[in-house]
């Protein structure tokens, strides 16, 4: 899906500079204990290979190609000394957790929240034309516009409060420093909806490809920041 948007936004000659990527976190609890979150993209998938949009439940399985990019993104993030793991409820989530959480010697915590955002009426359609139709809503997000709806699906308002509780359930497990599998799409909206130093011109200049990652500080209660952003990995 980060393919889709990059390519779908240059296409259509969406400016960064028109789109305004403000704050939408909330205050959500008491606590204040900081965390450092690792957002990372699934490696490739069926549905991925196919061209076209898949957010349903469960979704297609990794690709031979994907399960070695999971097997190198093992290796890559060896030495991030993760507390927790988490992952999307879709099978191409889990399946890129699998060789992360065996080697730190990690349980893998499945959390709904962190799915795909859901593409209603878009489902099965070409994401080559994403932009205008499965993403006109998300844009809408980003320069504010919480009310915009994905028709048969979300708006706004319900995929941030979907993510943000999702992070509640992370925190309140105590942890501190966990590694989160999930999707592109929703990787790079939240962050870019809830960052406060979220760079605009990334969504189109540097998306986040398979095995991508976003790493933020921060808490649900006092927001968060990018500190770094990872769109291009080397992972074959």
């Amino acid at each position: 899906m980060a393919t889709a948007v990059a390519a779908t936004t240059a296409t259509a000659g969406v400016a960064s500079a028109d789109i305004d990527f403000g704050s939408s976190g909330g205050s959500f609890g008491s606590s204040n204990d900081e965390m450092v979150i690792t957002l990372v993209r699934h490696a490739e998938s069926a549905g991925n290979t196919s061209g076209l949009i898949d957010t349903k439940v469960p979704g297609p399985d990794l690709t031979p190609r994907g399960r070695t990019q999971a097997d190198n993104l093992a290796v890559q993030l060896a030495d991030k000394n993760y507390d927790c793991a988490f992952a999307s409820n879709m099978v191409r989530t889990e399946q890129t957790a699998a060789p992360t959480v065996a080697k730190r010697d990690l349980s893998l915590n499945i959390q709904p929240g962190f799915r795909e955002i859901e593409a209603g009426e878009y489902e099965g359609t070409s994401e080559a034309a994403a932009l205008s139709g499965y993403l006109q809503a998300p844009i809408k997000w980003l320069s504010g516009d919480l009310t915009a709806r994905i028709p048969g699906s979300i708006d706004g308002n319900e995929f941030d409060g979907r993510v943000d509780q999702a992070l509640l359930d992370v925190q309140r497990r105590d942890c501190a420093n966990p590694v989160i599998f999930a999707h592109g799409a929703t990787i790079m909206f939240w962050s870019m909806m809830n960052a406060s130093n979220a760079d605009k011109g990334k969504l189109g200049t540097d998306p986040i490809r398979n095995g991508g990652r976003v790493v933020l500080k921060g808490s649900p209660q006092k927001g968060w920041t990018i500190v770094e952003w990872v769109g291009h990995p080397d992972l074959g």
